[in-house]
């Protein structure tokens, strides 16, 4: 007798796995991908999260740099670790790029500074050695040309600092110029 409630019980217990797991699995698959991304969304409206290990598969660039910002301070010192912009978006049709931070900072940049060889653009991800998702300042645009600091006056702008966007979100390839270089308002933490 024993061993039919035993038998009975295993039963039950596996027809409760039977149903429960798929939905489980279902219920997982429905929270997303949680892995570091980045959204780039195309003229045409289509977008694709381009994740940290897809990036990684880009040629490194590893410089160091940092940049001068809207007061003439330098900031955000440090050796970056990252791929060219140019790299990511290549076989592209755009005019400019809207970068998106998580804390809604946008910063609009035409094709020339993107694929800028004397001040190449960095989607940076890591910083000092600290990668995505520890670095606190996330995915980074960053600026980094040989030797490594970017001034108002090199990159003919108010706050070159303001192209150096922490925490980038999406990135919006727009097929025709709708603002000017630099014509951003100055963002909100004068450090960057």
């Amino acid at each position: 007798m024993r061993d039919v409630r035993r038998g009975m019980l295993v039963g039950l217990l596996l027809l409760t796995l039977a149903v429960a797991l798929p939905l489980v699995v279902r219920w997982a698959s429905g929270l997303g991908d949680s892995r570091p991304a980045v959204e780039i969304a195309w003229a045409d409206g289509t977008t694709r999260r381009v994740a940290l290990v897809d990036i990684r598969r880009h040629p490194q660039v590893v410089r160091r740099g940092e940049a001068q910002n809207q007061y003439g301070n330098w900031r955000d010192a440090g050796t970056y670790t990252g791929v060219l912009l140019a790299d990511l978006l290549r076989g592209s049709d755009y005019a400019e790029i809207e970068v998106r931070a998580f804390d809604g900072y946008q910063m609009a940049v035409e094709r020339s500074r993107v694929e800028d060889p004397d001040f190449p653009m960095v989607l940076a991800y890591a910083l000092d050695g600290i990668s995505v998702p520890d670095w606190e300042d996330g995915f980074r645009l960053v600026v980094l040309p040989e030797g490594g600091r970017v001034s108002n006056e090199a990159y003919r702008t108010v706050s070159a600092g303001s192209y150096w966007v922490k925490n980038v979100e999406r990135i919006t390839l727009r097929a025709a110029a709708t603002t000017e270089s630099g014509s951003a308002p100055p963002p909100a933490d004068p450090s960057r």
